[in-house]
Order: C-alpha cells, then structure tokens, then sequence
C-alpha cells in the first residue's frame, strides 16, 4: 500500500490542477502569459522585387508632395509590401520648443490607433481562453453596472455606453486626473444612461476602449502598460512604443500642437488608456501590421472575426469590425484601417490585406492631411476609392 499512495496523491494533485484550467470565465487564479519568442510571429511574405518597387514609388513620391507635405508637415509616414519598407520619412519636430528633429524612430502619441493594439491584445487573451468574446462585461468588471453588454460589443462599438469625456464633465474634479478605475466607478454611481440598446447599432465610443483596458488588467493580473509590453510589445520587438499616461512621463513625452503650433497641455482626460495614449512609431506600427497576418501571433478565427463588419442596420461603405475601421464595397477589396485624434496627434493607420500593403501617416501637429492616404490605396489594388476631382 506504500507504494500505491503517492501514485494516489499524482492523480489527486493532476485533477485539482485540471479544475483550474481557464474557462474565459473571470479567470483571477491563472495569470501566466503564453509569450513566444521574439519575431517568430512574422509571416513569411516574398519580398517585392526592385522592379515593382520602382514602379510604385513616383505615386508615392506624389502623394507625399502633393497631399502630406503641402507646407508644414511634422510626423512620419511609411509605405509598405510585404512588410518591406517602399517609401518612409520623417519630417518636422518632435519637440519645436528645442528644436528637436523628428525620426522613425521618434515615438509619437497615435490617439484612435491605440485601439488596434488593445484590440489586439484582449484577442491574443482570447486565443489562451482567458476572455470569451461573448461573455459580459460584468463577468470580468464586478463593478459594470450595465447588463447585456459582451466584450464582442465593446471592440465593435455595439454597446451604447456614454462617452466619458462627456459625463465626467459634471461628476469629476476637472483639475484630477482622470484613470480607467475612476469612469468605471462613476458608471457604477451614477448609472449613466446608455445611448440605444446594446448591440442594436453603431456608435464609436473611446469608453468601450477603457473597459477593455480594465479587463485585459482583470484577467492578466498586470497594470495595461505592462500587459501590452508582454502581450504585443516585446513579442514583436516594438521597441519604441510603450503606454504613457502618468503627466510626468506625457510631459517628457513627444508634445502634440495646434495647427498654429501651440503645444497642447496634459488634460485630466488624458490618464485614461486603452483608447488612446499608445506612444509607438510608424516601424513598430509596420511589425505588428505584419504580425497580423500571422496565425502564430492571432488564430485565423479570431483574425476573421477582426476583419469583418458587425454593423449594417444603415446602407453605406463605412463599417467596424473588432477594433478596425473598413470601408466595402461590391467587387472592391476591404480597405482597412483606422484614423486617429487626440489634442495635436492625428494619424491613419492603412493594412491593404488583400494585397499586404501597409500605409502610415502620422503627425504630432494638427493635420487632417493624414486622412488622406487613401488616394494610395487604388496604387496596390482594387479599393472603392474614386478621385477624378
């Protein structure tokens, strides 16, 4: 009987551990990331021959003189095929006060394309069943006071949640700063009403973001900052981007200007991530464009599931999938992508699946130029964009 006891005592041990397995299920107990090695989650892709490159670069030049660069322009830009570099420069300041000149390698504030990246995240959660989709949001936050909204419906903009930018206004400190905990709290307080029935139409809310960012911390036992080094930023070799939110790490930070290049000051709004305050530059932009295509780094399911539209209750080209902007149209290719405003920081982030090309245009001065990069996209392939004008 001795030696038949510690044989019991393995099986016992084996059949606890089961029971602990994740479920998707407020997971509080497993908060191990699966975390490969650096760079394996690139695809691949054949790289572009210097005849093709050749015969894409005076559009791009043109563009670039004839759109972007028109008078002042500080920021980067980049073009891309197959994750190979065609055209990419930075022009301007990163800092005008001393003169400090822009690089690629300068990481700049990029607003709304922060969304991509926490996007990004809570789906590699999926993908290691630590969030289920589908689940509520109450399930992961106990403090959400609204039923019926799923994680699906904060990375779509499906949940009619209020913006916090607007319902702090009366029931916050405006000279406090504002963190995710906080908008969480003052939904529970104040039980805001929501703006439609959830998952009944579209409405771009940086709220969903902020919850996000708040159960990627739930069920990755780390501070978000943290969680996107491991999850997204050393994975890929992001080397220059991390998640800045504290006022004397912003304030040391790439400064964002007025078209009439007056630097804008940190706002109480400004400590709350997940939404925004993603510091990253268009080269690492580049490299977790082409983890995205990559099953190693999110499954072909979850990759679907990203780059489709959830919202066609109104006829037109525009729609979302999770985390992503799109524009379809019958007989055209999906141009995905997303734009980008936070105080001076503009930008629009392009990924031309159906022909692996990737365009980044960002600037640190206010600029609705960048928006503009889609006069490239019939350049790559066949997108439904017509500019006869």
């Amino acid at each position: 009987m001795r030696n038949v006891q510690p044989l019991a005592l393995v099986l016992f041990l084996f059949i606890i551990a089961s029971c602990n397995q994740p479920t998707g299920k407020r997971l509080k107990t497993d908060h191990r990331f699966e975390v490969k090695d650096t760079f394996s989650f690139f695809v691949d892709f054949p790289q572009p021959s210097n005849a093709y490159i050749q015969s894409k670069m005076p559009a791009v030049k043109v563009y670039y003189d004839n759109y972007l660069d028109t008078t002042f322009f500080s920021g980067q830009f980049l073009v891309a095929k197959n994750g190979k570099i065609i055209f990419s420069k930075a022009s301007g300041y990163s800092d005008l006060k001393r003169k400090k000149i822009m690089t690629l390698t300068t990481p700049m504030h990029v607003a709304s394309i922060s969304k991509v990246a926490t996007a990004l995240a809570v789906l590699r959660l999926v993908d290691q069943s630590k969030i289920n989709l589908d689940e509520t949001v109450n399930n992961y936050l106990e403090d959400f006071p609204y039923q019926g909204i799923t994680v699906r419906m904060l990375l779509n903009h499906r949940s009619g949640l209020p913006y916090y930018g607007y319902f702090t206004k009366n029931t916050w400190k405006q000279g406090s700063t504002l963190r995710n905990k906080h908008v969480l709290k003052l939904m529970k307080k104040h039980k805001f009403k929501l703006n439609f029935k959830p998952n009944t139409k579209f409405s771009y809310c940086n709220t969903n973001f902020a919850m996000l960012a708040l159960i990627v911390e739930e069920v990755s036992g780390r501070d978000f900052p943290e969680a996107m080094k491991e999850l997204i930023f050393d994975p890929l070799g992001m080397e220059n981007s991390r998640i800045l939110f504290r006022k004397k790490d912003v304030e040391k930070a790439t400064p964002s200007y007025t078209g009439r290049l007056v630097r804008y000051p940190y706002d109480y709004t400004d400590g709350v991530y997940g939404d925004k305050n993603l510091y990253t530059t268009v080269l690492d932009l580049l490299k977790m464009d082409r983890a995205m295509y990559s099953s190693k780094f999110l499954s072909d399911s979850l990759q679907s599931q990203m780059f489709k539209g959830y919202s066609y209750e109104r006829k037109g080209k525009s729609n979302y999938g999770l985390g992503i902007r799109m524009r379809e149209f019958p007989g055209k290719s999906t141009f995905f992508f997303h734009t980008a405003w936070w105080h001076g920081n503009t930008g629009c982030f392009a990924t031309l699946r159906e022909d692996t090309v990737c365009i980044i245009a960002l600037s640190n001065v206010y600029t609705r130029k960048v928006y503009s990069i889609n006069r490239l996209a019939n350049e790559f392939g066949n997108y439904p964009f017509d500019f006869e004008e």
